[in-house]
């Protein structure tokens, strides 16, 4: 089992709860991380509340450009591939490190399984759109989260039998974690404090995609809209490095304050923070009149929630949260949010549901097709 970021193990993980718990005599499960993404919130504690163990290998390839980091994935994996002789690899999502993981499997001839299979954006600039048409094309078992997944993998020719609409694992961990949040004392948490200080009404920012963030023609007019926006309700904003290191660079940051250790209450502006961990930044999202974000798995946690969330960007390969769910794709449209927001305030949010099968049950799913297997 293969996960080269954060978000990665957020998909692992409850697969990888259920074969512990359920079918620890039919599967034994190796967790490989391939460190792909540094990130400091990725501690011990970090797999603790995930409920699973430390990974029992790290490659440890840490950044480079796309091939650099394909390339030294696949060096390090064929090393464990060696080492372990494993009958199936499984990876997730649309890394940099699921292209390199299967790449290495089908090489060596171990059974692929892709887990999030089928999604398609239709926009072969994103290096995403093609690591997921590159996995899906070499995969040996496909697991897919909505109807969509099904439709684009049979129209690519793939063998019925080897497609499996089980849900999503995403949605799965989600609710783990709000189960979680829930037993907690919410005074342990990191941003208990700051949320006390919010209205009823407040938003939730994340932005780090390189077609929102990298040039300033692209990026200011972003933030002339949200600062309009923030007018009326606050913007709490977790910013990636890269992200504000670009609007530093911009000319950007200044318009946006930090948080002030006070009780006065915070009625608008953005306010930053640096990246929070998932239960602080669940903990705030999960109450938010509104998100706004150019992340993937935020569309489908917040349909999953029926949170309404607001995308920054042209397309998405995720078109269920946007037909059945909360989501709408405001691409470059800052007149479109801006109407967006001005509707959801007043009361008026697109009608939305929760999809099928999105219901905490996707990796007992998976384990059971993995289980009944015939190799």
């Amino acid at each position: 089992m293969v996960a080269g970021a954060r978000p990665n193990f957020m998909k692992i993980a409850p697969i990888l709860r259920e074969m512990k718990q359920n079918h620890a005599q039919s599967i034994l499960p190796i967790l490989v991380h391939t460190g792909q993404h540094y990130d400091e919130n990725m501690s011990g504690s970090f797999f603790t509340e995930l409920g699973i163990a430390r990974p029992d290998y790290n490659l440890e390839v840490g950044s480079g450009t796309h091939a650099e980091q394909t390339a030294a994935v696949m060096v390090k994996f064929e090393q464990v591939c060696d080492m372990e002789n494993p009958d199936m690899v499984l990876v997730v999502g649309d890394v940099n490190s699921t292209i390199a993981a299967g790449l290495v499997a089908k090489k060596m001839g171990i059974c692929l399984v892709h887990v999030e299979a089928g999604l398609r954006s239709g926009d072969r600039s994103m290096p995403e759109e093609i690591n997921r048409l590159a996995t899906d094309a070499i995969s040996d078992i496909f697991f897919t989260t909505e109807k969509n997944g099904t439709e684009n993998l049979l129209q690519e020719g793939k063998a019925p039998k080897d497609v499996h609409f089980v849900g999503h694992v995403m949605i799965d961990n989600l609710f783990y974690q709000l189960q979680r949040l829930q037993k907690k004392d919410p005074a342990e948490l990191n941003m208990y404090r700051f949320k006390q200080r919010l209205p009823q009404k407040y938003a939730c920012l994340t932005l780090h995609r390189p077609a929102n963030v990298d040039r300033p023609q692209d990026i200011q007019p972003i933030i002339a809209a949200l600062m309009d926006v923030s007018e009326r309700l606050p913007i709490v904003f977790p910013c990636h490095p890269r992200t504000r290191a670009k609007l530093e660079a911009f000319g950007l940051l200044q318009q946006i304050r930090s948080p002030q250790e006070s009780d006065d209450p915070l009625e608008t502006g953005i306010i930053l923070f640096p990246p929070l961990g998932y239960d602080d930044f669940l903990y705030l999202w999960k109450d938010a009149a509104m998100v706004l974000t150019d992340s993937g798995g935020l569309q489908e946690e917040t349909t999953a929630l029926k949170v309404p969330c607001l995308t920054l960007r042209t397309s998405t390969e995720r078109p269920i949260t946007m037909e059945e769910g909360s989501n709408v794709l405001i691409g470059t449209d800052m007149e479109l949010l801006r109407r967006t927001v001005d509707q959801i305030m007043a009361g008026k949010c697109k009608p939305s549901r929760v999809p099928s099968l999105w219901d905490g049950q996707a990796s007992k799913r998976i384990a059971q097709v993995l289980c009944a297997w015939d190799h």
